[in-house]
């Protein structure tokens, strides 16, 4: 026989969620302080005691109380034990349940860590709310990342991608498309934002392991997993983002096992209509798909909101049992919610649902769920069973003894900063940097040597020209040139002298017209070649 959990009682007919039908996920709505919280709790606990561990957001710090058992001195504690007597819940007594808790920024429980490219584009684009346009950009810069094999690990990492995708727009833009400088502005000034509200811590590594999720205790109790969200509220769209991430994880690493006899993990998506608020067309899409086929992972996923219409058709449509708890139709979209909710429950000719919606008390529900051969149950107004572990929160000092003794001790206390992006891109940086260095170095070298020698050259044509100048100058002195004078007077002189004497010895005395011609060339000769020297 399938095993079952109990939900709660409707006349005194048990309401009971089949283990093997809880994989085909579930909504859980109603108006604030209807008793949402409580049905978690309730369900959480029965889905441990079946060995089925869950993964639950606690957006008020109530579900911490789940780590506890319920006490006798509760001011609740009278109003717990009559219900349990009137649903016929005889074997109540409080328990506690195997917590483990965390925190996207470590201080309410271990730290959640994801790396950036496990992250991915499309996600991280709905949590930074980029636009197409940017969108595509970052994406240009993962393929990037990825052909060169750097890895993204947090934003540091991708900071520093962005900013070397901008150096090499030109050259990206030809292959990959637009790559402006503008659009990567903007998407380091929504980084730059997510830094300021502390989403940087949930960006490194270790990056959670989701084995540490699914297990038993040495009682055979399913882990229970209370992420801490009261502060991570204060950014809705990082809360959003990671829990698609969360789910999207959990789809990528569970292999394929069909209909189990009972859940592998059984999800808790709290506030859900942050999920799907202005959430582009993709996003949504990627939503549907993960709701559709994580079923078959052994995964069941359950939106909590206050209102149904919150989910989306194509996303409600998945959902197989349903827990309605109070609704207010005092404006139009309360009454359409009314509506809504009415349309989606296997009728019951018995109750008006429309009616008995608005009049449900705190603790009462509307509910209908799957049952053995996978059809819907006819709508039941139910009084839900109390929870067995506390309601409320607990004492810091508390959650810090129960975080000590966990199984995942300080597995994920410490980041680690290993060689990434950021590391090999300031290395290549500082490397094309010393090579440009040395490559201008030597130009600067050869720029030198060339202006030296030239120098050199101008230097020594100049000392040529000086000693030119000097030569002249000093052939042009008036000592040399009175000498030079003297010497050529001297030199005309002893010329003639010469030369009538040797001429006197050749022609000797002989007169006439024709030997005084010839003595007087011989003698111009003789003359014009002292006068030479």
């Amino acid at each position: 026989m399938t095993e079952r959990i109990f939900i709660g009682s409707a006349c005194g007919e048990p309401q009971m969620l089949e283990l093997k039908r809880a994989n085909r996920h579930g909504l859980i709505a109603g108006a604030t302080g209807t008793g949402k919280t409580i049905t978690i709790q309730g369900i959480i606990e029965a889905l441990s005691a079946a060995g089925v561990p869950s993964f639950v957001a606690d957006v008020k710090g109530d579900l911490a109380g789940l780590a506890m058992a319920g006490s006798p001195l509760s001011k609740l504690h009278k109003t717990f034990v009559q219900r349990a007597a009137e649903i016929g819940e005889l074997d109540f007594a409080y328990a506690d349940n195997p917590v483990q808790f965390w925190d996207l920024f470590g201080e309410k429980g271990h730290p959640v860590r994801s790396t950036i490219s496990e992250m991915g584009p499309l996600l991280l684009s709905r949590m930074l709310d980029l636009n197409e346009v940017q969108e595509g950009v970052l994406t240009i810069a993962f393929h990037v990342a990825d052909k060169e094999g750097l890895l993204l690990l947090d934003l540091d990492d991708l900071q520093a991608m962005l900013a070397h995708c901008a150096e090499r727009a030109d050259e990206l833009t030809i292959q990959y498309g637009n790559v402006s400088k503008a659009s990567v502005g903007a998407i380091q000034r929504a980084l730059l934002q997510l830094r300021s509200q502390g989403g940087d811590a949930f960006f490194g590594e270790p990056a959670l392991a989701i084995g540490d999720l699914i297990g038993c205790d040495e009682k055979g109790r399913g882990l229970v997993n209370v992420l801490a969200a009261d502060r991570l509220m204060a950014s809705p769209r990082l809360y959003s983002t990671f829990l698609l991430w969360l789910l999207s994880a959990l789809f990528e690493h569970l292999p394929e096992i069909g209909d189990p006899d009972k859940p592998v993990l059984c999800f808790f998506f709290d506030e859900a209509h942050l999920l799907f608020d202005h959430s582009p067309k993709a996003l949504i899409e990627k939503i549907e798909q993960v709701a559709r086929l994580i079923r078959s992972k052994g995964v069941g996923v359950y939106f909590i909101t206050q209102n149904p219409v919150d989910v989306p058709d194509t996303v409600a449509g998945q959902l197989g049992n349903r827990v309605q708890h109070a609704l207010r139709a005092y404006t139009p979209r309360d009454q359409a919610a009314v509506r809504a909710a009415v349309a989606t429950f296997r009728a019951n000719p018995e109750i008006d649902v429309a009616e008995a919606i608005t009049e449900l008390k705190v603790g009462e529900a509307l509910v209908s769920l799957l049952q053995a051969d996978g059809a819907p149950s006819p709508v039941q107004r139910t009084l839900i069973k109390p929870p067995r572990s506390r309601a409320g929160p607990i004492t810091p000092e508390e959650r810090k003894i129960l975080m000590d003794t966990d199984a995942v001790g300080a597995k994920y206390d410490a980041a680690i900063d290993r060689e990434s992006a950021e590391e090999l891109i300031k290395a290549k940086t500082a490397e094309a940097a010393a090579a440009a260095a040395e490559v201008q170095a030597a130009n600067e070298a050869e720029k030198t040597a060339a202006h030296q020698a030239k120098e050199e050259a101008r230097a020594a044509k100049e000392v040529e020209r000086q000693r030119i100048a000097a030569e002249r100058a000093e052939r042009n002195s008036p000592f040399n040139q009175i000498v030079r004078s003297a010497t050529r007077s001297a030199s005309s002189a002893i010329g003639r002298e010469v030369a009538n004497q040797v001429a006197k010895q050749v022609f000797g005395s002989s007169r006439g017209a024709g030997s005084n011609i010839v003595r007087g060339i011989f003698r111009g000769v003789l003359g014009g070649l002292f006068k030479g020297r």
